[in-house]
């Protein structure tokens, strides 16, 4: 998505490093509708803060909703039913190959992202 705004760095993938499992083993938001979240807001956020935010929470609503509905959970616990801030969690994740889901979340995000942003071009 940045490459599309003409934005390259070094900095990215490396900026988003913390989002990984579930916002850094915290059980929380998963990090790919996190990055979609980013994606999105590279079209549609705002540079200052008095700047309006009501098409980015409206597209970031609109993606919120489209992965719930698909997935059941923007949750990463609920998504894998594993709390990666433990050991058996970690264990749990890595026996039974979960690493497989997260791509296929990552890219379901990444393809909603982009249906989003082209649908308001």
């Amino acid at each position: 998505m940045a490459e599309s705004k003409g934005i390259e760095s070094d900095l990215i993938p490396k900026i988003a490093t913390g989002f990984c499992a579930g916002m850094s083993r915290t059980c929380g938001m998963c990090g790919a509708v996190s990055g979609a979240v980013m994606a999105i807001d590279l079209f549609y956020g705002r540079n200052k803060p008095d700047e309006p935010v009501a098409e980015s929470f409206t597209k970031v609503k609109k993606l919120m909703d489209m992965f719930e509905t698909e997935f059941g959970a923007t949750n990463c616990q609920q998504l894998t039913g594993c709390n990666l801030g433990t050991e058996e969690g970690q264990k749990a994740f890595a026996s039974k190959n979960l690493v497989e889901k997260c791509i296929h979340y990552t890219q379901e995000a990444t393809r909603m992202a982009i249906s989003i942003i082209e649908e308001g071009s």
